[in-house]
């Protein structure tokens, strides 16, 4: 397992790990208009701009890429594990890794929890600071939290 630091050539790559993680985990807790708004929010837009700044990195394990996260300054974003890779440490080994080099140069830790994954984050001693609600195009509403870690 090696968690390096994304190239444009990885495009492809984070696409296919972000939008299936989507598609296979937020119809579980999210109505499809909120789904819909995710997964246009992840763009390929978005995410080659934030490969561009250096901000993404690509988990590989035995040369497939399995997850990926993001880190601008002291937020991490866009942290997704393949549905068929969770429950392997993957998720956390990427969310240690951003904590640590967050933790070089900030004194705190944030990130825009949603519902899948704020259980994740409470445990790892995050704190609820923001509620937030989308509408979107259709009436559907997605919910999530900001959170924020204390560096320690």
């Amino acid at each position: 397992m090696r968690l390096v630091k994304a190239n444009i050539s990885d495009l492809d790559d984070i696409r296919w790990i972000t939008q299936t993680t989507i598609m296979a985990v937020y119809p579980k807790y999210y109505p499809a208009g909120a789904v819909e708004f995710f997964s246009k929010h992840h763009s390929d837009e978005k995410i080659k701009a934030d490969i561009e700044a250096g901000y993404v990195y690509i988990l590989e394990d035995e040369g497939k890429g399995v997850g990926t996260v993001t880190v601008s300054g002291n937020h991490i974003n866009r942290l997704f594990v393949l549905p068929e890779c969770q429950h392997k440490g993957y998720g956390r080994y990427m969310m240690d890794f951003a904590e640590e080099k967050i933790a070089k140069e900030h004194k705190t830790i944030e990130l825009d929890a949603s519902f899948p994954a704020k259980r994740i984050y409470l445990k790892r001693g995050y704190k609820e600071i923001e509620y937030n609600t989308i509408e979107t195009d259709n009436g559907d509403k997605l919910c999530y939290d900001v959170m924020v870690k204390e560096v320690t």
